[in-house]
Order: C-alpha cells, then sequence, then structure tokens
C-alpha cells in the first residue's frame, strides 16, 4: 500500500486486519516520546526485559541506558528488550503500557488497530491493517525525534558506560533514492513486514508492505510500490488553483441585494487544507473548479453569511469543497432610506417641468 497525507495512491487489501510484527514500535516510540520528556534520564532494566525473546538490544538485569538509546534500540535494531524496558518505564507494566497504545490508536481514530505488546510479538488481539499502520507512521514521523531516529543508519549507544553500536535493520535506507525511514518487522504469524518513508523532491509517501514471505520478497515489493508512486503521479498546487480562481471571481462578480441599502457584499473563501495534491500524470488536464455562487439575495445580509462554493473535481469525483461566504453586512432599507431615495427624484422631475 501506498499513502500520502491520508490519499492511498495504491492499496491491495489495506483495510484487512492482521499481525504487523516489529512495526508496532513505531506506537511504543510515539507513546515514549510523548510521555517523556527527559530522554537523558536512566532506567534500570528488569528481570521480565532481560528475558524478552526474539530480536534484542542485548540488556541484562540491572543494566542502565538512557530513554533516548533504548529508543535508537527499539527502531534500530528491533530491540524487543528494550521495548519491555520503555513499556515499564512509562506504564510499570506491559498491560498498562498497552493501554496507552489503545488510548493513542483511539485519538488518531483508528478503528482497526489493537495492541497487546509493545514489541509485536505475536498475540491474537494484537493487529492493524496496511492503511492504519501508514497513519500511526505519518502520524509518529511528524516529531522531530522519532524522524530523526528513524533514519539513522548507525548509532552507538552505552550500556552501563559501555558503547554498543547498532545498525538499522530497514534494508532500504541508504540504498534506495529518498528513503528516509521507518520500520521493518518479522513474526512467524506475520511474516515479513516493512514500512517505508520517501521524499523526492515535493512528494512524500508512505510505503507498507505485510506479510512477505521473504525479505528478499517485501524488499521487492516495496520497491516496486514506491518506484509505481513516483512513475506514475505528480503534486499539483490546488491551493494556488483555487486562489487564482477565486481572486478572478471576486474582481468580476457582482451581486444584487434585495432591499438592501448597498450591493458591496465581498466574499471571502474557507481556507484550503490541501496544499500539494497527488494526482496521476494522465489526469492533470481533467483538473476543473467549479463555481456555484447565489447572486441575488434578500436583505438583510450578514458577515459570514453562506453565498456558495467553490468545488475541485478531478474526472467528476470531488477533491474539497470550499464555502464562500459574505464578507461584510448589508442592512434592509427602512422607510427612511426608501424616502431620502425619492427626493432626488422629486426634485429632478420637477426642474425638467421648469424648463
Amino acid at each position: 500500500m501506498i499513502e500520502l497525507h491520508g490519499n492511498v495512491l495504491y492499496g491491495k487489501k489495506e483495510n484487512e486486519k492482521c499481525k504487523m510484527a516489529s512495526t508496532t514500535k513505531i506506537m511504543t516510540a510515539i507513546v515514549v516520546i510523548e510521555n517523556e520528556q527527559n530522554l537523558k534520564k536512566k532506567t534500570k532494566i528488569s528481570a521480565k526485559s532481560a528475558g524478552t525473546g526474539g530480536s534484542r538490544l542485548g540488556l541484562k538485569k540491572e543494566d542502565e541506558i538512557t530513554i533516548e538509546d533504548l529508543l535508537y534500540g527499539l527502531m534500530l535494531c528491533s530491540g524487543n528488550d528494550a521495548a519491555v524496558a520503555l513499556a515499564e518505564h512509562i506504564s510499570g507494566s506491559v498491560e498498562e503500557f498497552a493501554n496507552q497504545m489503545n488510548k493513542k490508536a483511539k485519538e488518531l481514530g483508528l478503528k482497526n488497530t489493537h495492541f497487546v505488546t509493545p514489541h509485536g510479538l505475536d498475540e491474537e488481539e494484537h493487529y492493524t491493517t496496511a492503511y492504519e499502520l501508514a497513519q500511526i507512521a505519518d502520524y509518529a514521523l511528524k516529531n522531530p525525534q522519532i524522524a530523526k531516529i528513524v533514519r539513522t543508519t548507525n548509532h552507538t549507544v552505552m550500556i552501563n558506560k559501555s558503547p554498543k553500536d547498532l545498525k538499522n535493520t530497514n534494508e532500504l535506507l541508504g540504498n534506495l533514492n529518498g528513503v528516509y525511514g521507518v520500520k521493518t518487522g518479522f513474526t512467524n504469524g506475520a511474516n515479513r513486514c516493512l514500512v517505508t518513508s520517501v521524499k523526492r523532491e515535493n512528494m512524500d509517501i508512505i510505503s507498507v508492505v505485510l506479510g512477505a514471505d521473504t525479505k528478499k520478497d517485501r524488499t521487492k515489493d516495496s520497491i516496486q510500490i514506491i518506484e509505481y508512486a513516483f512513475a506514475n503521479y505528480k503534486m499539483v498546487d490546488l491551493k494556488y488553483m483555487v486562489e487564482e480562481k477565486f481572486d478572478n471571481l471576486v474582481q468580476t462578480q457582482t451581486f444584487e441585494i434585495v432591499k438592501g441599502k448597498h450591493n458591496n457584499l465581498g466574499m471571502d473563501l474557507e481556507q484550503i487544507k490541501i496544499t500539494l495534491y497527488p494526482v496521476k500524470k494522465e489526469e492533470v488536464k481533467d483538473i476543473e473548479i467549479k463555481t456555484d455562487l447565489q447572486t441575488i439575495l434578500n436583505a438583510p445580509v450578514n458577515a459570514g453569511d453562506y453565498l456558495g462554493t467553490i468545488k475541485i473535481q478531478i474526472k467528476g469525483t470531488d477533491i474539497c469543497n470550499l464555502q464562500i461566504t459574505a464578507r461584510n453586512e448589508i442592512k434592509k432599507k427602512s422607510v427612511l432610506d426608501y424616502f431620502l431615495e425619492l427626493i432626488p427624484k422629486y426634485f429632478s422631475n420637477n426642474l425638467e417641468k421648469c424648463f
């Protein structure tokens, strides 16, 4: 699956629940960093953490290490022992930390994601979807500390003041143009998984591959869908196109305000949230910006009243709808206003009779 700021460029079973192995640790990192301000703080390793199996940082009971170095161990060498140590530091137990992970998932609006552990070793009720995992990664990468860690190829951590060199398990990092993260994963239940973030020029995508049979397969599949995205899509500045259309509308559009004191209404446009938008290269010519505007209104008109919309469409499909509202207040004419309008007409008619 390929995701760009919530837009799925390509997907296959992207909403199917499945195990995600160590890509779980993206959420682990989020919860840790959002709940611990001092990453230089040291913590002592418990027997439970030291005894955790699978991929490991290599921690032993009573070891001392900083939270920051545990995060590097979590994301670079995918240390399950580091995951448990972080969970215990933040929440006191793996179970309570999983509750915090699920709370965060709910905050992000995820409907098909549930966590049982901070490391992702196979559990029946531990799952996500490719689409929601992309959303988690997108959120995580907005945090500068996480972005810095996942783009690191090599790093030295200190365990009991002794150095240990780590290498990032992400095989695409440093080997494919534009890759700057994010996380690998493997368990017998999940098979090979890889979440990849890639930026080339003004296009920034997230690729998610879950359930690949081999590491070679996940690498190949990831590269294929990444290259597909950059070969077939381009970023279009919809904000510029909409604002240009609206500016022209402001300069040319007139209004008739029935029983209004004047017709100087003015218009405001709802702020567009989309700036750059991915469009298939062959469909750029099909972008249309349409307006639907009420030009005859009854007074009074209040500032902020709805006037119409600007709609962006590609091949008839709506991309976004923006409201156009009244800028100025226009009051309804009073009896006195009508009387004052008649005075010039009265004098004009009488002058004509005189001549």
